[in-house]
């Protein structure tokens, strides 16, 4: 990809002061276009997607008041600078408060019109990233922890950042796919531009296409997330639940490198990379009929998958530590400390929820917990973890409850490893991590526990990927 350059779109009925703009500041590597009229500006906004508007105020037709008032009623989202020879101050006051960035006079000043261009486009940066991160429920800055799954995992994301290709996150529910979009996008040249996420699980079937593309219905124009997202990446999250017509569409509208809003018939250019996520097996959506081959083949051609937290509960505390922060920092809830056997309690939970679980988890007891310190019993009690719960959802019955103390553990160990195992493919370095032994120790429980043999094949042909 090339950088990116940043669209300004000047307004001026004299086309002297057009072209001396647009020479001034292509020199300085934006993209200029050029209206003489509001008629034309408004002809060439709903066919380009610009970041800032030079508008002049005095115009033959409409002057550039009475557009920006119109501009600021439809919820413009660039900075509009206003430029004019004859204002009056109170002109300069109205423009202002209709949203106007900032007021020039003319003769116009060429180093004060830069830095005045310069300001407006980084104080829209900043206003952009703020909600962003407002937006964010759970913000963090990059996929967290020290467990050799997840570093692994940041360095694909570091080396997939590094190219313009599109890319698909797979991961259970609840697996951190959002932060590792984002921190994809920070990591990449098109940081400096927007990051835009759709959820389409959450969206209904017919409504993702103006979702997506924007329309122009009932003279009414939406811009959609491709548009908002031009030079910056597009996060669709759940890709699979789209309709196959919106999958050919985006597609298509992503190879041509324009899209058409519904209801629309002017093609408009987009330069967006396109980050998937699914939980799904997009390969088996594929054979079914439900997901598109050709999409499928584009999206698979950078494929990342996101680790469960059950493959790294060594991270438990750290993201612990980074949920604490941020409840406290947004909530004011007090920090509370998680007690080494507690820890211990959530090291060997298998997390079917990940880390959404995780940190609603961390949120509910800091709002319910008594005391500094948040105890084992009460990780159990929030996580349904007491005996009543265990012995009506276990498989056990009577007759597993008798003998001695000694067998009964071993019937539980021998569960709970070939639990983890089949959840970990029989990796025995991950098995190891997850529950919490040292791989020569988990060697030794499963020969003692009779399922040695199993594991040490399973092992041998997946032991060299455990150590990655």
């Amino acid at each position: 990809m090339e950088d990116a350059r940043l669209n300004i779109l000047v307004v001026d009925d004299e086309p002297d002061i057009c072209a001396t703009l647009a020479e001034i500041l292509e020199d300085e590597g934006y993209s200029v276009h050029t209206a003489g009229s509001a008629e034309a500006a408004e002809v060439l906004l709903r066919e380009q997607m610009v970041d800032l508007v030079l508008l002049d105020i005095w115009m033959p037709g409409e002057d550039g008041v009475s557009l920006l008032r119109r501009w600021a009623e439809a919820g413009l989202a660039q900075p509009v600078v206003m430029m004019s020879g004859h204002a009056t101050i109170e002109t300069a006051v109205q423009a202002t408060k209709l949203g106007a960035y900032d007021f020039i006079e003319k003769p116009l000043s060429l180093d004060k019109t830069l830095l005045t261009v310069t300001h407006a486009l980084e104080s829209s940066r900043l206003q952009r990233e703020n909600r962003d991160l407002r937006a964010q429920a759970g913000w963090v800055e990059r996929p967290s922890g020290d467990s050799p799954a997840i570093r692994q995992f940041r360095e694909q994301l570091q080396r997939v950042a590094a190219v313009d290709s599109w890319a698909l996150l797979l991961g259970e529910p609840g697996s951190g796919k959002e932060v590792a979009a984002r921190y994809l996008h920070r990591q990449s040249r098109r940081a400096q531009g927007p990051f835009v996420d759709l959820r389409a699980a959450a969206i209904a079937r017919p409504n993702v296409a103006v979702e997506l593309f924007g329309s122009e219905e009932h003279g009414k124009l939406t811009r959609g997330r491709l548009e908002v997202a031009h030079g910056g990446t597009l996060f669709i999250d759940e890709i699979a639940d789209m309709d196959l017509e919106t999958q050919a569409r985006l597609f298509s509208a992503l190879q041509e490198r324009r899209i058409i809003r519904v209801g629309g018939t002017t093609p408009v250019p987009v330069d967006v990379r396109v980050i998937a996520g699914s939980a799904q097996d997009l390969a088996h959506a594929v054979q079914s009929g439900q997901f598109r081959s050709d999409l499928y083949y584009r999206l698979s051609a950078l494929p990342l998958k996101v680790p469960p937290l059950s493959a790294r509960s060594v991270d438990i505390p750290v993201l612990i530590e980074e949920f604490v922060r941020f409840y406290g920092a947004r909530d004011g809830l007090a920090a509370r400390r998680f007690a080494p056997e507690t820890l211990e309690v959530l090291r060997h939970y298998p997390w079917p929820g990940n880390i959404r679980e995780l940190q609603n988890l961390v949120e509910r007891l800091l709002i319910l917990a008594e005391g500094p310190e948040i105890s084992a019993e009460e990780v159990e009690g929030a996580l349904g973890l007491d005996n009543r719960l265990v012995l009506a959802n276990s498989n056990f019955d009577g007759e597993d409850f008798g003998g001695t103390l000694k067998r009964a553990r071993e019937r539980f160990e021998r569960a709970f490893l070939e639990y983890h195992l089949a959840r970990n493919e029989w990796n025995i370095a991950r098995t190891a991590e997850v529950v919490g032994l040292e791989r020569t120790h988990l060697y030794r429980k499963l020969k003692n526990l009779s399922i040695a043999l199993k594991g040490e094949r399973r092992a041998g042909e997946d032991g060299d990927e455990g150590e990655g």
